[in-house]
């Protein structure tokens, strides 16, 4: 028979088991191969402060795979999301190996600077911009980028178009047109065919000053859905955008007939587009550099590209908490994980910590200027070594660093120059 005692200590056996089981692992330890390479390759370099590394070798894989997903008969075009890599230098070099001249633009900064930059551009707005934006882009843009016949403006509402036309009457301009159509996202866009089929009366009553170029849908809502749900909705995502196509040419079929733009997709979906005729191209930027944010099972070929390198200011044994000093004992004993303190040159950036192995956050020294991580006593490095972080998104990220260092196996090639948020 069971007794209370025998209950008890069954039990107080069983919590043990469950607290040896809790407690952390140590998972520190040296840097792994690829990393100590690029320690070596930046100490050489004297790098001084934190800076945001490209590996050019992982990138032009990453580039092949998208290559070879778009070109999928049928083929589509691919159009590089601009925010996702803010750096001309970038921008040119994925442009090239890609084979495009096709952008998408979300910052009216950025499409002047890349209208500027690459007067032979086709831009495509990826969301609708307030109309004084639209009015700044036409007062600033010189040189030989043509807007009447290389920008598509995305338009959201009829509302929106209405003031689109109202500003290209009073400027003299000819606008093309893309209309944004809700395809499950409920961001904003277009939601029903009565509401579209008046935008497209207004555009095709309006020759002189306005022009349809097409249809721009994001499906980016898939990627947060469970994988059952997700496979449920891509069916509807087609059904909705395939019903906005017959929609046009059904009530203009001239204008149907005219060269257009059907754009969709993003980097966690665009692989579901293959062999899919409905789109003819779709719009992918952070899959290239893929941030911790994208290990996805649809992106599981592509590999990291970029990472930032953060020099190690100081190194300190233990963990001595403000006030609490006393704790130290008590934390390490806990958690090996916590026998060191590291502190680098700035941080809280949307990074995570990559390398080397096991290092962490300390919660009470989370700093833009000097942030500090925990490592157990297998972690060897020393000051002025560097901490990798592995960004959890591309687009602010890629911002924060100034020039953008490009390597190719871990040889320093090229310094790139980023885009400028704003004026």
């Amino acid at each position: 028979m069971v007794t209370r005692r025998t209950f008890l200590a069954a039990g107080a056996g069983a919590a043990a088991v469950a607290a040896v089981a809790a407690k952390p692992r140590d998972a520190g330890g040296p840097y792994p191969a690829y990393f100590a390479a690029l320690n070596i390759a930046l100490r050489a370099q004297h790098i001084d402060h934190p800076v945001l590394l490209v590996d050019l070798d992982r990138l032009d894989r990453n580039i092949a795979r998208l290559k070879k997903s778009v070109g999928v008969a049928p083929a589509k075009g691919y159009r590089i999301v601009v925010k996702s890599l803010p750096s001309p230098g970038l921008i040119d070099y994925v442009a090239k190996a890609a084979g495009t001249n096709l952008f998408m633009a979300f910052h009216r900064p950025f499409l002047n600077a890349l209208a500027a930059l690459r007067p032979d551009a086709d831009i495509l707005l990826g969301k609708p911009m307030p109309v004084d934006a639209a009015r700044q882009f036409y007062a600033e843009n010189q040189g030989g980028f043509r807007p009447e016949t290389q920008l598509q403006w995305l338009i959201d509402s009829h509302a929106r178009l209405l003031q689109y036309q109202r500003l290209a009457r009073e400027l003299g301009v000819k606008m093309r047109i893309n209309c944004e159509i809700d395809v499950g996202l409920h961001r904003g866009g277009f939601a029903s065919h009565e509401e579209m089929a008046k935008a497209l009366a207004t555009i095709a009553a309006d020759p002189r000053f306005l022009e349809f170029s097409g249809f721009m849908g994001y499906d980016a809502h898939l990627m947060g859905l469970p994988g059952f749900l997700a496979e449920r909705e891509f069916p509807r995502v087609r059904e909705r955008y395939q019903g906005y196509i017959d929609l046009l040419k059904a009530n203009h079929p001239a204008m149907a007939a005219r060269p257009l733009c059907f754009n969709g997709a993003g980097s966690p979906t665009f692989q579901r587009y293959e062999g899919d005729a409905m789109l003819n191209e779709i719009s992918a930027g952070t899959c290239l550099m893929k941030p911790s944010h994208y290990d996805l099972a649809s992106l599981a070929e592509y590999e990291p590209a970029a990472y930032i390198a953060a020099p190690v200011l100081k190194r300190l044994a233990h963990t001595r908490l403000p006030a609490l000093e006393w704790s130290a004992p008590l934390l390490e004993g806990w958690d090996p994980n916590m026998a060191q303190t590291y502190f680098i040159y700035s941080g809280n950036w949307l990074a995570e910590p990559e390398a080397p192995p096991g290092m962490r956050p300390n919660f009470a020294y989370v700093s833009s200027n000097q942030q500090g991580l925990n490592a157990s006593p297998a972690v060897p490095i020393e000051v002025d070594d560097f901490v990798f972080l592995r960004p959890l998104q591309s687009e602010a990220v890629l911002l924060q660093f100034g020039d953008l260092v490009a390597l190719r196996g871990d040889k320093i090639v090229e310094r790139w120059p980023v885009l400028q948020a704003g004026r």
